[in-house]
């Protein structure tokens, strides 16, 4: 859901930058650096990172087991009905934001494909 805000938002809003110059999602991947992909690439690591360390201590992030990240500390406090109902939301929410990603992408190399894309 938040590569929806990433593509929408520059359109309302934009930052000052020297390094990248527009606001069309396409265009602004291949403007950023390398010192950009080098960053989000280490973030990404930094994430698988910390899920696999949290494999190996027993925790899950498919939600089989206590979570790895859990920054509200509330799966725990969950019974199994509210642990499944929140295993098929986040599944539905990852879903939907996959077609939803789908439909951008999908606008902007064949504009008017999706009828309401901003």
């Amino acid at each position: 859901m938040l590569a929806t805000v990433g593509w929408v938002f520059p359109k309302f809003y934009t930052f000052a930058s020297d390094d990248v110059t527009t606001t069309d999602p396409i265009e602004a991947i291949l403007q950023a650096d390398a010192q950009w992909w080098a960053q989000f690439i280490i973030f990404c690591g930094t994430i698988e990172a910390v899920k696999y360390r949290g494999e190996l201590e027993g925790k899950s992030f498919t939600g089989d087991g206590p979570a790895v990240i859990d920054w509200t500390n509330t799966w725990d406090t969950l019974d199994e009905k509210q642990k499944e109902e929140m295993r098929l939301k986040e599944l539905k929410n990852g879903r939907l934001a996959m077609i939803g990603l789908a439909g951008f992408v999908a606008n902007y190399f064949i504009p008017g494909a999706v009828p309401i894309v901003p």
